[in-house]
Protein backbone atom coordinates (compact mmCIF):
# COMPACT_ATOMS: atom_id res chain seq x y z
CA UNK A 1 0.00 0.00 0.00
CA UNK A 2 1.19 3.43 -0.69
CA UNK A 3 2.55 6.03 1.77
CA UNK A 4 0.40 8.56 -0.33
CA UNK A 5 -1.79 8.21 -3.48
CA UNK A 6 -0.17 11.31 -5.24
CA UNK A 7 3.14 10.31 -5.29
CA UNK A 8 4.02 9.31 -9.07
CA UNK A 9 3.77 11.76 -11.89
CA UNK A 10 0.47 10.64 -13.30
CA UNK A 11 -1.74 10.96 -10.10
CA UNK A 12 0.05 14.58 -9.71
CA UNK A 13 -0.72 15.24 -13.50
CA UNK A 14 -4.12 13.84 -13.07
CA UNK A 15 -4.96 16.23 -9.80
CA UNK A 16 -3.59 19.32 -11.21
CA UNK A 17 -5.16 18.92 -14.42
CA UNK A 18 -8.62 18.20 -12.86
CA UNK A 19 -8.05 21.92 -10.89
CA UNK A 20 -6.53 23.22 -14.63
CA UNK A 21 -3.37 24.09 -12.37
CA UNK A 22 0.81 23.71 -12.86
CA UNK A 23 3.66 24.01 -11.11
CA UNK A 24 4.28 28.16 -10.38
CA UNK A 25 7.96 28.61 -10.77
CA UNK A 26 8.01 31.80 -9.00
CA UNK A 27 6.51 30.08 -5.86
CA UNK A 28 9.61 26.93 -6.27
CA UNK A 29 6.47 24.11 -7.03
CA UNK A 30 7.92 21.09 -7.22
CA UNK A 31 5.75 18.22 -6.12
CA UNK A 32 7.28 15.00 -4.86
CA UNK A 33 6.38 11.82 -7.15
CA UNK A 34 8.37 9.37 -5.17
CA UNK A 35 6.20 6.94 -3.01
CA UNK A 36 9.68 5.82 -1.67
CA UNK A 37 10.90 9.00 -0.37
CA UNK A 38 7.57 9.55 0.94
CA UNK A 39 8.38 6.72 3.31
CA UNK A 40 11.74 7.96 4.12
CA UNK A 41 10.39 11.31 5.52
CA UNK A 42 8.00 9.59 7.91
CA UNK A 43 10.47 7.10 9.03
CA UNK A 44 12.86 9.39 10.12
CA UNK A 45 9.55 12.12 11.59
CA UNK A 46 9.50 9.49 13.88
CA UNK A 47 5.41 9.95 14.46
CA UNK A 48 3.36 9.22 16.88
CA UNK A 49 -0.70 9.37 16.78
CA UNK A 50 -1.27 11.79 19.49
CA UNK A 51 0.73 14.41 18.28
CA UNK A 52 0.13 17.74 15.84
CA UNK A 53 2.88 18.31 13.33
CA UNK A 54 3.44 21.86 10.86
CA UNK A 55 3.75 21.64 7.37
CA UNK A 56 4.72 24.54 5.23
CA UNK A 57 3.90 24.05 1.18
CA UNK A 58 1.84 21.28 1.24
CA UNK A 59 1.11 21.85 -2.68
CA UNK A 60 -1.34 19.42 -3.49
CA UNK A 61 -1.58 17.36 -0.40
CA UNK A 62 1.76 14.65 -1.59
CA UNK A 63 2.66 14.78 1.85
CA UNK A 64 0.24 16.15 3.57
CA UNK A 65 -2.21 13.04 2.71
CA UNK A 66 0.72 10.97 4.09
CA UNK A 67 0.54 12.86 7.40
CA UNK A 68 -2.56 12.97 8.28
CA UNK A 69 -3.92 9.60 9.12
CA UNK A 70 -0.48 8.86 11.30
CA UNK A 71 -0.79 11.97 13.03
CA UNK A 72 -3.41 13.89 15.05
CA UNK A 73 -3.13 16.85 13.45
CA UNK A 74 -1.67 19.33 10.95
CA UNK A 75 -1.23 22.46 9.93
CA UNK A 76 -0.30 23.15 6.88
CA UNK A 77 0.92 26.71 5.77
CA UNK A 78 0.19 27.53 1.83
CA UNK A 79 0.88 30.38 0.15
CA UNK A 80 -0.96 29.85 -3.01
CA UNK A 81 -4.64 30.11 -2.68
CA UNK A 82 -5.03 27.82 -5.90
CA UNK A 83 -4.10 24.71 -3.68
CA UNK A 84 -7.12 24.84 -1.64
CA UNK A 85 -9.01 22.94 -3.87
CA UNK A 86 -6.51 19.95 -4.23
CA UNK A 87 -5.91 19.94 -0.97
CA UNK A 88 -9.63 19.29 0.02
CA UNK A 89 -9.83 16.09 -2.64
CA UNK A 90 -6.05 14.81 -1.84
CA UNK A 91 -7.24 14.68 1.86
CA UNK A 92 -10.88 14.48 2.11
CA UNK A 93 -10.60 11.43 4.26
CA UNK A 94 -9.20 13.14 6.80
CA UNK A 95 -10.05 16.95 6.75
CA UNK A 96 -11.46 16.66 9.99
CA UNK A 97 -7.49 16.53 11.10
CA UNK A 98 -5.98 19.30 8.83
CA UNK A 99 -5.99 22.96 9.24
CA UNK A 100 -5.01 25.22 6.38
CA UNK A 101 -3.14 28.35 6.76
CA UNK A 102 -2.93 30.73 3.95
CA UNK A 103 -0.17 32.73 3.78
CA UNK A 104 4.20 33.70 3.52
CA UNK A 105 5.62 31.36 5.84
CA UNK A 106 8.18 33.42 6.75
CA UNK A 107 5.17 36.18 7.69
CA UNK A 108 3.26 33.52 9.79
CA UNK A 109 3.15 33.98 13.10
CA UNK A 110 3.22 31.13 16.29
CA UNK A 111 -0.04 32.71 17.06
CA UNK A 112 -1.85 31.83 13.47
CA UNK A 113 -0.43 28.03 13.87
CA UNK A 114 -1.93 27.64 17.27
CA UNK A 115 -5.19 29.49 16.77
CA UNK A 116 -5.77 27.68 13.85
CA UNK A 117 -4.86 24.34 15.67
CA UNK A 118 -7.05 25.28 18.48
CA UNK A 119 -9.89 25.88 16.25
CA UNK A 120 -9.47 22.30 14.61
CA UNK A 121 -9.62 21.09 17.76
CA UNK A 122 -12.28 22.94 19.04
CA UNK A 123 -10.67 24.57 21.55
CA UNK A 124 -9.87 23.85 25.84
CA UNK A 125 -12.82 23.47 28.23
CA UNK A 126 -10.33 25.42 30.99
CA UNK A 127 -9.59 28.08 28.30
CA UNK A 128 -13.04 28.84 27.09
CA UNK A 129 -14.01 29.27 31.40
CA UNK A 130 -11.32 31.83 31.11
CA UNK A 131 -8.85 30.32 33.26
CA UNK A 132 -5.71 32.08 32.85
CA UNK A 133 -3.05 29.31 34.21
CA UNK A 134 -5.36 26.87 32.70
CA UNK A 135 -5.22 28.56 29.73
CA UNK A 136 -1.66 28.80 29.19
CA UNK A 137 -1.25 25.64 29.68
CA UNK A 138 -4.09 24.75 26.94
CA UNK A 139 -2.37 26.94 24.70
CA UNK A 140 1.49 25.54 24.99
CA UNK A 141 -0.28 22.11 23.90
CA UNK A 142 -2.18 23.75 21.03
CA UNK A 143 1.45 24.29 18.92
CA UNK A 144 2.99 21.24 17.29
CA UNK A 145 6.33 20.34 18.02
CA UNK A 146 7.77 19.11 14.96
CA UNK A 147 7.83 20.35 11.16
CA UNK A 148 7.53 17.95 8.68
CA UNK A 149 7.55 19.72 5.29
CA UNK A 150 8.85 19.73 1.78
CA UNK A 151 10.25 23.20 2.12
CA UNK A 152 10.07 26.29 -0.51
CA UNK A 153 13.72 26.37 -1.43
CA UNK A 154 14.10 30.20 -1.80
CA UNK A 155 12.90 29.96 2.16
CA UNK A 156 14.15 26.95 3.30
CA UNK A 157 17.70 28.44 5.24
CA UNK A 158 15.43 31.60 6.97
CA UNK A 159 12.48 29.25 7.94
CA UNK A 160 14.85 26.35 9.64
CA UNK A 161 16.85 28.85 11.33
CA UNK A 162 14.07 31.01 12.36
CA UNK A 163 12.10 28.10 13.98
CA UNK A 164 14.71 27.23 16.17
CA UNK A 165 15.43 30.92 17.09
CA UNK A 166 12.08 31.82 17.40
CA UNK A 167 9.48 28.81 17.85
CA UNK A 168 10.40 27.54 21.42
CA UNK A 169 7.61 25.03 20.70
CA UNK A 170 9.20 23.29 17.53
CA UNK A 171 11.59 20.70 19.15
CA UNK A 172 12.14 19.08 15.73
CA UNK A 173 12.53 19.56 11.72
CA UNK A 174 12.37 16.81 9.33
CA UNK A 175 12.49 18.89 5.94
CA UNK A 176 13.45 18.94 2.67
CA UNK A 177 15.48 21.35 1.16
CA UNK A 178 18.90 22.27 -1.37
CA UNK A 179 21.52 19.83 -1.63
CA UNK A 180 23.51 23.29 -0.87
CA UNK A 181 21.59 24.41 2.34
CA UNK A 182 21.92 20.82 3.72
CA UNK A 183 25.33 21.16 3.40
CA UNK A 184 25.58 24.47 5.35
CA UNK A 185 23.49 22.92 7.85
CA UNK A 186 25.28 20.26 8.52
CA UNK A 187 29.37 21.18 8.03
CA UNK A 188 31.57 20.15 10.12
CA UNK A 189 34.01 22.99 12.08
CA UNK A 190 37.02 23.95 9.31
CA UNK A 191 35.10 23.02 6.03
CA UNK A 192 34.00 25.71 3.38
CA UNK A 193 30.16 25.01 3.80
CA UNK A 194 31.07 25.98 7.63
CA UNK A 195 30.14 29.44 8.09
CA UNK A 196 28.22 31.72 10.29
CA UNK A 197 24.42 30.25 9.51
CA UNK A 198 25.56 26.74 10.78
CA UNK A 199 27.29 27.90 14.16
CA UNK A 200 24.24 29.89 14.62
CA UNK A 201 21.74 27.04 14.77
CA UNK A 202 23.98 24.70 16.51
CA UNK A 203 23.60 27.04 19.66
CA UNK A 204 19.93 25.98 18.99
CA UNK A 205 20.42 22.22 17.58
CA UNK A 206 21.89 19.51 16.10
CA UNK A 207 21.84 17.50 13.11
CA UNK A 208 20.49 13.81 13.43
CA UNK A 209 19.77 12.33 9.87
CA UNK A 210 19.72 12.85 6.83
CA UNK A 211 19.51 11.27 3.14
CA UNK A 212 19.63 12.92 -0.54
CA UNK A 213 16.98 13.19 -3.24
CA UNK A 214 17.49 12.90 -6.35
CA UNK A 215 16.10 15.51 -9.08
CA UNK A 216 13.96 12.74 -10.68
CA UNK A 217 11.91 12.24 -7.89
CA UNK A 218 9.99 15.68 -8.11
CA UNK A 219 7.44 17.04 -11.19
CA UNK A 220 8.85 19.33 -12.66
CA UNK A 221 12.76 17.94 -12.18
CA UNK A 222 14.08 21.20 -10.16
CA UNK A 223 17.35 22.29 -11.50
CA UNK A 224 19.22 21.37 -8.07
CA UNK A 225 19.88 18.50 -6.20
CA UNK A 226 17.87 17.74 -3.12
CA UNK A 227 18.37 16.45 0.62
CA UNK A 228 16.26 15.37 3.83
CA UNK A 229 17.49 16.83 6.87
CA UNK A 230 16.23 16.24 10.50
CA UNK A 231 17.61 19.11 13.37
CA UNK A 232 16.44 18.30 17.18
CA UNK A 233 16.56 21.00 18.87
CA UNK A 234 19.41 20.85 21.96
CA UNK A 235 18.03 19.04 25.55
CA UNK A 236 17.03 21.42 28.35
CA UNK A 237 20.54 21.31 29.47
CA UNK A 238 22.57 22.41 27.21
CA UNK A 239 20.33 25.12 25.81
CA UNK A 240 21.33 28.63 26.05
CA UNK A 241 19.17 31.35 27.94
CA UNK A 242 17.28 33.80 25.19
CA UNK A 243 19.31 37.05 25.35
CA UNK A 244 22.60 35.20 25.59
CA UNK A 245 21.37 32.99 22.13
CA UNK A 246 20.48 36.61 20.52
CA UNK A 247 24.03 38.04 22.10
CA UNK A 248 26.30 34.66 21.13
CA UNK A 249 24.41 34.92 17.34
CA UNK A 250 25.42 37.78 16.64
CA UNK A 251 29.55 37.80 18.21
CA UNK A 252 29.03 34.97 15.51
CA UNK A 253 27.62 36.89 12.77
CA UNK A 254 30.70 39.71 13.61
CA UNK A 255 32.86 37.33 13.62
CA UNK A 256 32.32 35.67 10.14
CA UNK A 257 31.62 39.45 8.64
CA UNK A 258 34.83 39.30 7.17
CA UNK A 259 35.97 35.66 6.76
CA UNK A 260 39.24 35.90 5.59
CA UNK A 261 40.45 37.69 8.28
CA UNK A 262 41.50 36.20 11.88
CA UNK A 263 39.14 36.03 14.34
CA UNK A 264 40.57 39.31 16.24
CA UNK A 265 40.57 41.51 13.16
CA UNK A 266 37.04 40.63 12.51
CA UNK A 267 35.35 41.22 15.88
CA UNK A 268 38.17 44.46 16.56
CA UNK A 269 36.46 45.77 13.44
CA UNK A 270 32.51 45.02 14.80
CA UNK A 271 33.80 47.72 17.58
CA UNK A 272 34.70 45.38 20.12
CA UNK A 273 37.31 47.22 22.55
CA UNK A 274 40.29 45.68 21.94
CA UNK A 275 41.43 45.40 25.65
CA UNK A 276 38.08 43.28 26.59
CA UNK A 277 38.57 41.38 23.13
CA UNK A 278 42.09 40.55 24.14
CA UNK A 279 40.98 39.49 27.81
CA UNK A 280 38.49 37.43 26.53
CA UNK A 281 40.11 35.51 24.13
CA UNK A 282 42.65 34.51 26.73
CA UNK A 283 39.78 33.57 29.43
CA UNK A 284 37.83 31.34 26.74
CA UNK A 285 41.24 29.68 25.52
CA UNK A 286 41.12 30.84 21.96
CA UNK A 287 44.12 31.78 19.92
CA UNK A 288 42.77 35.43 18.25
CA UNK A 289 45.05 34.53 15.29
CA UNK A 290 42.93 31.57 13.99
CA UNK A 291 39.83 32.29 11.68
CA UNK A 292 36.02 32.32 12.45
CA UNK A 293 35.61 28.79 10.88
CA UNK A 294 37.71 26.77 12.77
CA UNK A 295 35.81 27.62 16.00
CA UNK A 296 32.87 25.58 17.24
CA UNK A 297 29.79 25.86 19.27
CA UNK A 298 30.98 25.42 22.35
CA UNK A 299 34.16 28.07 21.58
CA UNK A 300 31.90 30.84 20.61
CA UNK A 301 29.56 30.19 23.82
CA UNK A 302 32.81 30.42 25.99
CA UNK A 303 34.19 33.72 24.03
CA UNK A 304 30.55 35.18 24.23
CA UNK A 305 30.58 34.36 28.13
CA UNK A 306 33.52 36.15 28.59
CA UNK A 307 33.17 39.10 26.78
CA UNK A 308 29.78 39.91 28.73
CA UNK A 309 31.78 39.70 31.68
CA UNK A 310 33.90 42.87 30.95
CA UNK A 311 31.36 45.00 28.31
CA UNK A 312 28.11 45.12 28.45
CA UNK A 313 27.94 47.12 25.41
CA UNK A 314 28.92 44.44 22.66
CA UNK A 315 28.02 42.48 21.11
CA UNK A 316 24.55 43.72 22.10
CA UNK A 317 24.73 46.60 19.64
CA UNK A 318 26.16 44.57 16.76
Amino acid sequence: MPYSRLASVSATRSLLDDFGLRAKYKLGQNFLVDDAVVGRILELAELSADEAVMEVGPGIGTLTSALLPRVAAVVAIEADEDMRGPLSVSCADYSERLALVLGDALRVAPEQVRDALGRLRGGDAARRAGDPVAGAAARAQDMPHKVVANLPYAVAAKLILRWMQDWPCVLTEVVMVQREVADRICAPVGTKEYGAYTAKLALHARVTGRFEVPRSCFLPAPHVESAVVRIDRLPAGERLAEADARGCSRLIDAAFSQRRKTLRNSLSRSGCPTADLDWALGQAGIDGSVRAETLGRDDFVRLYAALRQRTSAWPASV
